[in-house]
């Protein structure tokens, strides 16, 4: 999947990985695609975790609400734009 992103072609990888760093999955999209949609393919196949670290892509009611479902907690600092801080 290749998308165009300030004029040059280019992916997103979207990588689940263990406490050591090692790839465990992976998810490929077009670059003008919305990192929600690289966090909701990977949601459902993640495993058991304390903690869930990921950067402002990530930063989503929804997707903060899904990982607490499974037990785990966020650590993803929220854009400037989230009308509501976290911390």
């Amino acid at each position: 999947m290749i998308g165009r992103t300030k004029g040059r072609m280019n992916t997103k990888l979207h990588a689940v990985t263990d406490r050591n760093g090692r790839p465990l999955d992976f998810f490929m999209i077009a670059c003008q695609i919305s990192d929600y949609t690289g966090a909701a393919a990977l949601l459902d196949g993640l495993p058991p975790a304390e903690w869930m670290l990921a950067d402002q892509g990530y930063d989503a009611d929804w997707f903060r609400d899904a990982l607490e479902e499974k037990g785990i907690n966020p650590c993803i600092p929220g854009r400037k734009s989230r009308g509501r801080p976290v911390k």
